[in-house]
Parts: C-alpha cells; structure tokens; sequence
C-alpha cells in the first residue's frame, strides 16, 4: 500500500547522486518503522504512466523512523533523473511500506558485508544499527567504488568508525584511480577477493555476509566465498542493477516442467484475504495477470530483483525467466516472484499473504 509523504530534505551527496528523507506522520510510525536493510518502492505517474523504482534505507532502525534514501543518476533512469533533477522539499511522493529480506536484526557476532556503488545504501543502515545497539556484535566493510567523488556516504561511513574504532573494520578499493594508501586500485571480483578476504580476517569466524551491489560484483563475492568453505546460509545478497542482457538466474525446480506457457491457463490468487481466479493471456506474466484484476498487488521493479512480488506457490508449475531476489532456501519452499513466472501448466495457484 502507498502512502503520500512530503519530502523534507533533499541533499546532495556527489554529482551523480542525493539522498531524500520523507516526513513520516506520527500515525504512521508503525507503517514505516523499518527492520535495517529493507528498503520502499517510490510511485509516480508520467503522462499517464504509472513509474515505480526501490531504494534501500539508509538510516538506522528506531522507534521513530527516519525514512531516507539514497539515489544515484542511473542513464535514461526516468524516477532517478526527476529525483537528482527536479525533486525538492515540500513535494509529495508516493510511498510504499518498507519491506525486502536482505536484513539484520542486531544480535554478537562478527558481520561482513562486501559491497559495489550505491549497493552501501542498506549496508548503512544494517552496521550503524548493529553496532549503536549491539555491543558484542563487529562489523567489516569492503566497499569499491569507481573514484573517492563518486562514493557515496564518505561522512557517515567516516563517521561510524569514529565512533566504533574498534569493532568497525573498513576497507575501500577505488576502481579507476590510484589511492595513496590502502589497497590498489582495480575491480573488485572473484580471483580478487579469493585471495584478500583471507588476509584481512578469519573467514570461519564471520556470522553472515552481506553482498549488495551490481551483479558482477555480487555473483562474483558469492563464488569467492563458496570457494573459500562459506555455507550458503551464511550468504545474503542484493542486487542493486542488472543489466537486460544479464542471464536470468532461474530454479531448474520451476522450469522443468515446460519451456513455454500452455494455452488457456489459469490463475488462481489470493490477495489481502481475498481470492479470484482469471485466465492466463499468452505471454503475460502472473504478475501481469493479476494485475488486470487487482491494482493493489505488489510490485515494484518488475525485473526480478526487489522481491516486492514474493508468493507462495500453492499448486501448479511456473517457469521463472529470472530470480535475483530470492535466496535459494525460499525457492525451495516454493516462492517465487510473480513478475518473473509464467504458468507450466494449465492450473496455477499463488497465496501472496504467505
């Protein structure tokens, strides 16, 4: 559900990027008060066109939430581009109740997160709330960047190992220029990785790892860990962009069953307690159809990567074109994105409430 919200500040954070903060009514404290790391779906409506994009939460959890985001310029990024250009205090934005599973409750422990570019946005919100609230618990952040202009949330990550020397870790890596000290520059990926994690910590000792970021960066965090003896458990990813080309990381469980849609589907879903059934258009996705029927069913990137669209697959076979939202554990209690599905076979039937 969307919610109107006024927009009480807009900063910039680099030439490329701000952060919004939204002013939360007192009556809808419990609405938006958010677990660290979850992120709101922003709406607006362009010549008819409804637009909606996610972005992560940057600010630490309380009782009394303080909802702001970062956002960076994305090329030919329509609600990027309004907000970096055109939006200001005082205007009102459509804002969905925060959600996402790439979250940590405070709790000791030793916690890591790798990240890419704006994929620091929750990673923020996640440390500074561990560490405020946890006193047993050490954090570690690896982040890259392209240049030290461009990176995102300097202060406040300059201002977290202030206030925790010692048991805030940070290690940055520049991509496109040479740094005077730290590490040198260079990308970030698998052989890399494979190769520093070990020397910079006792990777038995990590309680869970955080990836969050583009695809590249991420995937290839994932198969340095894998590689090093990380179980997959242990292992929470985000993925911040993807591009078009990008091969869809399906569940063989969901496409064994056919490679195409049969004619004359059907849908079954059930919604906020209610329930309807409608047939299936060639090539539309269930999302899609549930859509013509229910506007109120979410969603909000539609390219499998927010999760927004999570639901429970009650009966039937549905081949997911990609998954980049859900962790292998849910697909295997048999979610699955309602964007990215489209029906094996010829009755399917989903629970959203789940």
């Amino acid at each position: 559900m969307f919610h109107p919200l006024r927009v009480s500040e807009v900063e910039r954070l680099t030439d490329d990027s701000v952060t919004v903060t939204f002013a939360v009514p007192p009556e809808l404290d419990e609405t938006f008060r958010h677990t660290p790391g979850q992120h709101i779906a922003l709406r607006r409506v362009v010549n008819g066109e409804e637009i909606r994009r996610t972005y992560s939460i940057c600010t630490p959890a309380g009782e009394r939430p303080v909802l702001r985001v970062g956002i960076r310029l994305v090329e030919g990024g329509e609600f990027s581009t309004y907000a970096i250009k055109e939006l200001a205090v005082g205007d009102t934005v459509d804002v969905m109740e925060p959600t996402g599973r790439f979250r940590l409750e405070p709790r000791a422990g030793h916690f890591v997160a790798i990240v890419g570019g704006s994929g620091i946005t929750p990673v923020l919100s996640i440390a500074s709330t561990l560490l405020a609230r946890e006193p047993d618990a050490r954090f570690c952040l690896i982040r890259s960047d392209r240049t030290v202009a461009s990176t995102m949330f300097l202060e406040e990550v300059a201002d977290l190992k202030d206030r925790h020397p010692d048991r805030f870790q940070l290690v940055t890596v520049v991509s496109r220029e040479e740094q005077q000290t730290g590490l040198p520059s260079g990308r970030l990926d698998e052989e890399r990785l494979a190769g520093l994690l070990p020397a910079l910590l006792s990777v038995d000792s990590v309680d869970g790892w955080f990836l969050c970021g583009p695809l590249g960066l991420v995937k290839g965090a994932e198969r340095a860990l894998r590689a090093l003896g990380v179980r997959r458990n242990a292992i929470h990813q985000e993925i911040f962009h993807v591009d078009d080309g990008a091969p869809g990381a399906t569940t063989p469980a969901m496409t064994a069953a056919a490679s195409a849609a049969p004619g004359g589907s059907k849908l079954t879903a059930t919604l906020d307690g209610r329930s309807g059934s409608w047939p299936v258009q060639d090539g539309d996705s269930l999302l899609e159809t549930v859509l013509r029927s229910r506007a109120d069913a979410p969603y909000a990137c539609k390219g499998g990567v927010c999760g927004t669209c999570r639901a429970f697959l009650v009966s039937g076979e549905v081949r997911m074109d990609r998954n980049y939202a859900l962790e292998p554990e849910e697909t295997e209690a048999g979610y699955v994105l309602a964007c990215q599905s489209r029906p094996a076979t010829a009755e399917v039937e989903l629970d959203f409430d789940r």
